[in-house]
């Protein structure tokens, strides 16, 4: 497909002094999808020390695909809540390959909650391709349950930062990345749907996947241009895990150090840009 002719002047224009892209838009998409060389528990116990997971939402079911609980960052206790796709067929099959379900976004909601009243800060991890939309799922309150989580979120009088390390698709992915801020590796995406759902939806055709994923603008080089997120950090592999408490420690240092007001102020203001 040719480009529009004014489209390499636009591209100019959204990054005055940056490199030409390395990559295409739907090559980070594959990078995001990839399995990782860790397992999200690995990831996890890499970022804090002695993590104790919590289960349930305290009203129907615990959905796998939703990891959470409390552990130390060093002398900071620290809430960590992350989605997962799962390491076999069994797993993935049971946590719809990373697709939380009401209960999982109940579950995160009560661990925010809790978070809140103890001031612990809290980080979320994301990689999920969305929200489960099965039939159960919808009857049983999805969209409400991450509509309660947003609005908590909003509101909530502890700090948050939000890591995108794989996936981050839709509503799915946004419920759990309402941060004071937002970071993603160099391997994961952030978009408001897939690019096949894009394509189909826009062109009726799935497998313009690859330039819908240009259009969409999901990878972390366009959206900090467009300050969606506020860092770009490198997923080194195998040692990720340990490099990432190294990146995180600081800046949740930084954001204890403001009164609750202040965290909350700044959240709003950021989202309300958007």
């Amino acid at each position: 497909m040719e480009k529009h002719p004014h489209q390499h002047q636009h591209e100019a224009r959204r990054y005055p002094g940056m490199p030409k892209k390395e990559t295409s838009a739907y090559a980070t998409v594959q990078a995001a999808r990839a399995p990782r060389p860790y397992t999200t528990r690995e990831l996890i116990n890499g970022l804090v020390a002695n993590f104790h997971e919590l289960h349930g939402d305290r009203s129907s079911h615990d959905d796998p695909a939703v990891i959470g609980g409390i552990g130390w960052l060093d002398d900071q206790a620290v809430t960590v809540i992350a989605t997962d796709k799962g390491n076999d067929l069994t797993e993935r099959l049971q946590t719809h390959f990373g697709s939380p379900e009401p209960w999982g976004y109940r579950k995160a909601l009560r661990l925010m909650k809790q978070a809140a009243k103890f001031h612990r800060p809290i980080v979320t991890l994301i990689n999920t391709p969305g929200a489960y939309p099965g039939k159960e799922a919808e009857a049983n309150g999805q969209g409400a349950a991450i509509a309660d989580l947003l609005v908590t979120c909003a509101d909530l009088p502890t700090p948050i930062l939000a890591i995108l390390v794989g996936e981050g698709g839709s509503g799915g992915a946004l419920a759990l990345a309402f941060g004071d801020e937002v970071w993603m590796t160099d391997k994961s995406m952030y978009s408001i749907l897939s690019p096949e759902g894009f394509a189909a939806i826009l062109w009726k055709d799935a497998s313009r996947a690859k330039e819908a994923a240009e259009v969409m603008q999901l990878t972390p080089r366009d959206l900090l241009a467009k300050k969606v997120c506020d860092r770009i950090i490198t997923d080194t592999g195998t040692d990720f895990p340990s490099a990432l408490k190294a990146e995180v420690k600081p800046k949740l240092a930084t954001l204890m150090a403001l009164d609750p007001q202040t965290l909350v102020t700044q959240r709003q203001a950021r989202f309300r840009k958007f």
